[in-house]
């Protein structure tokens, strides 16, 4: 005999995926555990990240607001200002390296920068520059916020039972001097754009690993039973500052997050991949998910993803029956609205039509 002789047929193609019901994609994903559905849930990273959050919510199911909107703030600036979007008030974390930031300065004591954006008068805060839209009165006040904000990502830590990171991007803008990220070029959402200060790095998946691996750690100093869920965004990058192709530079950054994803998870018994990205982008399911422009996810393909994601959570390492597939997604369709999903990065779709 040969172990292939004793490997159930989800594990080969032919029986797993050529021959299968897409529809009905039985035991793709197994978590390590069971019981994932029952563990307070911390939500966090690039704009696929909110759908889990909302669909936690949907389900009655314990998802952890750490930073609730202020007594008194009405609905609309409550979302123009990012409450209620992620488990902390941070916007979208698109890197791994910007995930690491926000938690040396939440769980490390590292001082964050003394930068600070003015535009017309107020003041703005770079490390999260798509919020708080009318800006602040001072320097103090935006530093104040973010202080806010690192205590939320404290206690978010501290009481989560189960961590969700989508990772979303491996481009990311830096200021040279002072080595730290930000979450989009400056210039863009807001602030101005030095050449002398501010470049862009692509990481490889050495880098990330190794800024994962702090952060795992980092996490695990203040609450060592908390879980990790990382899943890899299917939505591509809106735009690339490489000199490659659009379509080369997102298939490199797709690839070097699944395999950062895929061996942390191998590293980790208490670190966990769902296959989002591959429910949405893998050749059998055909894009149907996708949307006209090819690259937004459509409300379809999103309830099919999040169908297989709960059931996923909710039986654990146990054989799934019937897990939805993507086979009944309709090609294009729909778009959600704009303002459905807050994406950081879809200002960059502006720069193309200059």
């Amino acid at each position: 005999m040969n172990p292939y002789e004793t490997y159930p047929s989800r594990q080969f193609w032919r029986s797993a995926v050529a021959q299968a019901d897409l529809d009905h994609m039985a035991d793709l994903w197994r978590p390590k555990v069971a019981g994932l559905a029952e563990l307070p849930t911390v939500t966090a990273g690039s704009c696929f990240a909110q759908n889990i959050a909302r669909n936690l919510v949907a389900r009655g199911l314990e998802w952890l607001d750490c930073e609730p909107v202020p007594e008194g703030m009405d609905p609309e600036s409550a979302a123009e200002r990012g409450y209620g979007v992620f488990s902390f008030r941070t916007g979208n974390i698109y890197t791994v390296a910007l995930l690491n930031q926000w938690l040396e300065w939440a769980l490390a004591g590292q001082e964050p920068p003394r930068e600070i954006w003015m535009e017309e008068g107020a003041y703005f805060d770079p490390f999260r520059p798509g919020l708080d839209g009318a800006g602040f009165n001072s320097p103090e006040a935006v530093h104040a916020a973010r202080e806010i904000t690192l205590q939320a990502i404290r206690d978010a830590v501290e009481k989560a039972g189960l961590f969700v990171f989508t990772m979303g991007l491996t481009e990311a803008w830096l200021n040279d001097a002072g080595g730290y990220v930000y979450p989009v070029c400056p210039g863009t959402v807001r602030g101005r754009f030095d050449p002398d200060r501010h470049r862009m790095h692509n990481y490889g998946c050495g880098e990330m690993l190794e800024l994962m691996h702090r952060s795992l750690e980092l996490m695990r100093s203040v609450n060592p039973d908390i879980r990790i869920l990382l899943t890899v965004s299917p939505q591509p990058l809106t735009a690339t500052a490489t000199d490659d192709h659009a379509l080369s530079a997102n298939t490199y950054t797709k690839s070097a997050l699944r395999a950062v994803a895929g061996e942390l998870a191998q590293a980790h018994d208490y670190v966990d991949y769902f296959p989002s990205y591959e429910l949405v982008t893998a050749y059998p399911f055909k894009g149907r998910a996708f949307g006209d422009n090819l690259r937004t996810v459509t409300k379809d393909g999103i309830a099919e993803v999040m169908a297989l994601f709960f059931d996923g959570l909710a039986c654990g390492p146990e054989t799934l029956s019937a897990s939805s597939g993507l086979a009944a997604a309709k090609p294009g369709g729909d778009q959600p609205p704009e303002d459905d999903v807050i994406c950081d990065d879809a200002i960059l779709e502006y720069y193309q039509s200059l």
